[in-house]
């Protein structure tokens, strides 16, 4: 395995200040992220180049206006206008207290909100996480505070029912019973996230929430969700469109085990939740019926 080294981050990060979290082609900024990702492959030399190309695609961050109050903020989640008054609202959250104290408090408010801008806000912080755990510097504490109100100002709730299934099953068990839309009843909506908003109009997707059992040991769940939509993404990537959603079921998770050795056991058994459900939601509107593959040498073999 390559060594990490984190030479050029900080770099990088002070040269991505300002920028905003929407590209010019409306999809999401994975500049901090990418900058963060090499350098835990180790390769610093690579990060300021790559940046300079990416460059053109960014825009400015619009001023903060509207100062977000701690006793009012639920009324500023989800709108992505405002993402420079939660940066600054974060600011000052993580000058108040330690950067774990507040990772675990917003990891509990924004979890219901998991597949925000198609998990892109759980993955920056994922990343933001593990710079801070290499070694702590203002300009990482500033990205994470970018990473988690890129979370809140995209933040989005998916359909879930009031009611917990009486008998909680493995995930295993529980992505055979997980509803699909039907490919005809399917509509192109432009990006994951509107895609997602078709499940407003599909009743039997509110139930998935409560079919797994989060009462175990929750690194070994967290372990069974990656494995489980890592064969849901082999098994249904079937063109670039597809090969984009899937991937997003598995990095998030990945973004998430970076992130539970730094917040509280309820804290994290209430995002596995929410990441179990917002894997089924980008398995529901995508998926082909198939949660794992099977090997073309398997499919010749007849049954007697």
């Amino acid at each position: 395995m390559p060594t990490s080294d984190y030479e050029s981050l900080d770099e990088a990060l002070e040269a991505l200040a300002g920028c905003d979290i929407t590209l010019k082609n409306g999809n999401s900024n994975h500049a901090a992220m990418v900058a963060e990702a090499l350098c835990a492959m180790g390769r610093p030399q690579a990060v300021m180049p790559w940046i300079a190309r990416y460059k053109e695609r960014l825009l400015p961050r619009s001023a903060a206006g509207d100062p977000i109050r701690a006793e009012t903020w639920r009324s500023a989640l989800g709108q992505r206008e405002r993402f420079a008054d939660w940066t600054e609202f974060f600011g000052t959250e993580l000058r108040q207290a330690p950067w774990p104290e507040v990772l675990d408090r917003w990891t509990g408010r924004l979890g219901p909100g998991f597949c925000a801008a198609a998990t892109h806000g759980v993955i920056r912080v994922g990343h933001a996480v593990r710079s801070l755990s290499v070694r702590e510097t203002p300009l990482r504490k500033g990205e994470l505070g970018d990473a988690l109100a890129g979370w809140a100002a995209t933040y989005q709730e998916l359909p879930s029912s009031d009611r917990l299934t009486d008998h909680p099953i493995t995930p295993r068990e529980a992505i055979a019973k997980a509803p699909l839309i039907a490919p005809q009843q399917r509509r192109n909506l432009g990006n994951i996230t509107a895609s997602l908003a078709m499940l407003d109009d599909f009743p039997q997707f509110a139930p998935v929430i409560g079919l797994v059992d989060v009462s175990g040991e929750s690194e070994a769940l967290l372990a069974e969700l990656t494995e489980i939509f890592a064969r849901i993404y082999l098994a249904n990537a079937q063109d670039v469109l597809t090969t984009i959603v899937f991937i997003h079921g598995v990095t998030s998770l990945t973004a998430l085990g970076g992130i539970t050795p730094y917040i509280r056991d309820t804290t994290a058994r209430l995002a596995l939740r929410f990441a179990w459900q917002s894997g089924c939601a980008l398995y529901a509107c995508f998926g082909r019926g198939h949660w794992q593959r099977t090997s073309s040498r398997a499919r010749r073999t007849p049954r007697h």
